[in-house]
């Protein structure tokens, strides 16, 4: 069974955040994540950052740019799970790498056997060529690391159907086509229909992502059967312009957490130092 979700109450949809490694810098990151976990959102997606991603808008495609700038590569994105993951209490970290950038320097069971080594909950490989995937899913099994399946809305039957049977960590429906950034566009009964083809088929958690920014959409995922939103941009977003306001990074990011779901904390807002000049430099300075 998925340890992804699986604490959330049954009346409440499960939450996902997307988040560059990086970005903020990994000493905030790792107050901003403690409080995640207190704030009971369940799952983090944690990218490798990687440059010029095909799915992503100007904000993801930003917040990698400052990641990579200031030196955030696979290594120290391991060193930093390996240091956090063992003091997460309720959150689960997907970590999230591009198959050009980051994986293919490497030998596939290598790479999934650092990502499980450090603690990783569950693996996503962004770009893996066709030809890999059985290799990739071995892999995995071998690393006993449970592996997000993706697929589109608009995806096959065939699509679908493979994507339910391998997915083991959970299943990530991608709402529409094109790059992150923008709003949810595919139609409700279209949308509900996908997720429940999904949910007939998969062992794991459905959850729906792209284009989803308020409290608003998670409740329509929520009614349209969902089993968890993933937000990406919005949230990425927020962290931008803290930075370039040098204002509190976890505080800006617990404040937008509010206006997407009523849980209550379950510890205070960890204290964080105050950012340095560097990192709170404006995204376009860079």
């Amino acid at each position: 069974m998925s340890e992804f979700f699986a604490r959330r109450p049954p009346d409440r949809p499960g939450l996902a955040v997307f988040l560059n490694a990086g970005d903020p810098p990994l000493p905030v990151l790792a107050d901003l994540l403690r409080m995640l976990d207190d704030y009971r959102v369940d799952c983090l997606e944690l990218a490798v950052p990687f440059p010029d991603s095909v799915t992503d808008g100007a904000v993801n495609r930003r917040s990698a740019r400052r990641a990579l700038a200031d030196g955030t590569g696979l290594d120290e994105v391991l060193g930093f799970l390996g240091a956090v993951r063992p003091r997460l209490r309720h959150l689960r970290v997907a970590l999230l790498a591009d198959w050009s950038h980051t994986v293919k320097p490497l030998s596939l069971p290598d790479f999934v056997r650092r990502a499980a080594d450090a603690g990783a909950d569950g693996l996503l490989v962004h770009g893996l060529p066709p030809r890999l995937r059985a290799a990739y899913r071995e892999a995995v099994r071998r690393a006993g690391l449970p592996m997000v399946a993706t697929c589109y809305a608009t995806s096959s039957a065939e699509v679908k159907a493979e994507a339910a049977e391998h997915a083991s960590a959970y299943l990530y429906l991608v709402a529409h086509y094109g790059r992150s950034g923008g709003a949810l566009t595919t139609g409700r009964e279209e949308l509900a229909a996908a997720v429940a083809t999904l949910k007939k088929a998969a062992t794991v958690p459905v959850a729906v992502g792209f284009g989803v920014r308020s409290r608003a959409d998670i409740d329509m995922l929520h009614d349209l059967g969902a089993d968890a939103a993933v937000v990406g941009s919005a949230g990425v977003a927020r962290i931008e312009h803290a930075l370039a306001g040098q204002r509190d990074v976890v505080e800006e990011f617990h404040s937008f957490l509010q206006t997407l779901s009523p849980i209550s904390p379950i510890s205070p807002i960890p204290q964080t130092s105050p950012i340095s000049p560097r990192s709170a430099s404006s995204p376009d300075s860079r």
